[in-house]
């Protein structure tokens, strides 16, 4: 059977629209703001008054905030790596860190492929910190970032070990000549917001749906913002973290000492002065980054596209910065493990909240869902059947892991910390005892509960390929 042009053309139309039924409706817009290093403790939607957040708490107020969002943890002690990795991916954390990632993007698997796919414009800013180069997975990138501000201990030991009570502090967080975020002469949220702009008033004129992933650096350190941020908080007024500690007893067992980089940022011991000098600096690059995503919002509220979209944001792991005498993400407390998730979308409820644990990475195989782009081989499950009161849960247990040093899991109200290295148990009531300061694994009470925690973690090393051997660790539990 032979077929003219304009038969061909009406043929595809009725298949490309659903064999004559009507268009199928155009997928809505994604926009993913990913902050770094920002625990849900840093936000005011999420139950702090001390940081200044309106931008993203008026976002919370317009959508559903999930409570319990985690990071699955890390193979190395760049945590943004893995968890980046397993959000582009869509895979567990091991599956994630052995994939050939060229192969990956060959099968068109990873996150941007999937909505390139789909018929989305993709656009792309920021920090990026994925193996895979990100000028082949985006159709506009402008400015992406490395992993952090180029400020290390040996070119601008200014940043460490400090503040010193009584001694004059040389580091400044306003100071442009220290580069870091002022490399380049501008902030680089204030750049990264800029893109975005630009992004947002490119995409409004044109017909296909975008994609748009925006990734800020901040407040990962150095922590660096405007003079006029930091002044507005005083350090000597903010409150320590109910787990302040001097030092960690385990820091060493955990891979948190002082060799490690983030924990060199304050001096041994911790001081509350220098916790609250470093909270100070941590608040005001938040607040300065809260200012940036409001430009964002505002700019999507201007182009009449807000009600076509979807916006997520969240972050990629938090930090101790004075809990439990820890600086850095390293560590399976909920501080660093647990981020704010925000979904703002049509059928996201104004002002919900889900407590069901969830994984950060989730958002990815959610905008697939919205974008009907396929879903085959990643491990990670939607929020949508959450949003929609569909399903109470998505998951029976959350699994951390760090290195062979650390493992956890997290079950309904209890956690189990595992540190191998010294055969050490922790458990912890998250319900009374939200801040993790009350160890419970010495009460023979809490051996039934220990046991069943520790026979789930083994099932989820058995789901994630973890091949860590707890028995030879701990042998009074096998």
């Amino acid at each position: 059977m032979r077929l003219s042009a304009a038969g061909m053309l009406g043929l595809a139309l009725a298949f490309s629209t659903g064999c004559g039924n009507g268009p199928k409706p155009t997928p809505p817009n994604i926009l993913f703001i990913l902050t770094d290093d920002q625990s849900y403790l840093e936000v005011g939607a999420y139950g702090n008054p001390e940081v200044g957040t309106p931008h993203i708490d008026r976002l919370a107020d317009r959508g559903v905030r999930f409570l319990r969002a985690y990071n699955m943890g890390s193979t190395s002690p760049a945590v943004c790596v893995p968890s980046r990795t397993m959000l582009n991916t869509g895979r567990f954390l091991w599956s994630a860190m052995a994939l050939d990632q060229e192969d990956w993007h060959a099968r068109g698997l990873f996150w941007t492929d999937r909505m390139r796919a789909a018929g989305y414009r993709t656009y792309m800013s920021g920090k990026w910190h994925v193996r895979r180069d990100v000028g082949s997975l985006f159709d506009v990138v402008r400015n992406p970032r490395p992993g952090m501000p180029d400020v290390f201990p040996d070119r601008t030991p200014e940043a460490y070990d400090r503040p010193f009570e009584g001694e004059e502090d040389p580091w400044s967080p306003w100071d442009e000549r220290l580069g870091g975020y002022w490399e380049g002469g501008t902030h680089w949220s204030e750049v990264l917001a800029s893109d975005a702009l630009e992004f947002i008033e490119e995409a409004s004129g044109r017909s296909e749906p975008f994609f748009m992933y925006l990734a800020f650096n901040a407040p990962h350190d150095p922590r660096q913002s405007p003079r006029e941020y930091v002044e507005g908080y005083d350090a000597e007024a903010l409150e320590l973290p109910p787990s302040y500690l001097p030092r960690y007893p385990f820091a060493e067992a955990i891979g948190s000492g002082p060799d490690l980089r983030d924990e060199r940022l304050a001096p041994f011991p911790r001081t509350e002065h220098a916790v609250r000098v470093h909270r100070r600096e941590l608040y005001a690059i938040i607040t300065h980054l809260d200012a940036q995503i409001g430009r964002i919002l505002e700019a999507l509220d201007r182009s009449g596209l807000a009600d076509k979209t979807w916006v997520f944001l969240t972050s990629d792991h938090g930090l101790a910065v004075g809990r439990h005498g820890l600086m850095g993400k390293q560590n399976m407390y909920d501080h660093s493990l647990r981020v704010p998730l925000i979904v703002v979308g049509p059928e996201a409820e104004a002002g919900a909240t889900i407590e069901t644990p969830v994984y950060l990475q989730d958002v990815m195989p959610t905008t697939l869902d919205l974008a009907g782009a396929a879903g085959h081989e990643v491990d990670f499950r939607s929020l949508l059947p959450l949003i929609r009161r569909e399903r109470a849960a998505s998951y029976a247990a959350i699994y951390g892991a760090y290195l062979d040093l650390q493992r956890c899991v997290v079950e309904g109200r209890h956690k189990l910390v595992l540190y191998p290295a010294v055969g050490r148990v922790r458990l912890f009531d998250l319900e009374s005892d939200p801040h993790e300061v009350r160890d419970l694994s010495e009460n023979p009470e809490f051996r039934p509960v220990i046991g069943q925690l520790l026979r789930h973690l083994i099932e989820l090393q058995a789901q994630m390929g973890d091949e860590l051997d707890l028995a030879e660790a701990f042998p009074d539990w096998f």
